[in-house]
């Protein structure tokens, strides 16, 4: 998989990990060793103008994803994943800092960019939490890639709770 993540906050974050995690995420998606992805760390400013321009809402928000080839994890094992373009997810360290202190479980900026990777990944695949069972299912599937990818890392303890909306 080509990842490139692009830090323009100003913020220090754990890009290998965010890589890693977003891999991680793919390959357990069963997509396409070829496909791309773009993962773009922002300020609150650039954030802010982002989530107004796309989404018409005012403030920054925590994680924005803009797919690009609409690509779809294989339904049936024996099926061959398409490659293509995944497209581009924006994280704001600093919201995921201030909801990792805010958590009923309280945990770090990075562990929170790491959990808010997911969340793209997952959008980027068509996934999404508007309705109550497509949000149990998104949100159920986010924390068995978290803690997936925490055990393979020799991490302990479950991943922190979702805190995305």
């Amino acid at each position: 998989m080509s990842i490139d993540v692009n830090n323009e906050s100003g913020t220090e974050v754990d890009e290998r990990a965010i890589l890693d995690i977003a891999r991680y995420a793919l390959t357990r998606m069963r997509i396409h060793p070829l496909s791309e992805l773009s993962v773009i760390v922002v300020d609150t400013a650039a954030m802010e103008q982002l989530h107004i321009q796309w989404m018409d809402l005012t403030g920054p928000t925590d994680v924005m994803s803009f797919p690009m080839d609409e690509l779809r994890p294989p339904i049936k094992d024996d099926e061959e994943p398409p490659q293509g373009l995944l497209g581009d997810i924006v994280l704001c360290p600093e919201i995921a800092k201030s909801q990792g202190e805010e958590a009923e479980t309280q945990h770090s900026m990075d562990e929170e960019l790491q959990l808010l990777t997911v969340h793209g990944v997952l959008h980027l695949l068509g996934y999404d939490h508007e309705e109550p069972d497509e949000k149990a299912e998104m949100f159920g599937l986010q924390a068995a890639i978290v803690d997936g990818w925490r055990s393979d890392q020799g991490m302990t303890g479950p991943s922190p709770a979702p805190t995305v909306s």
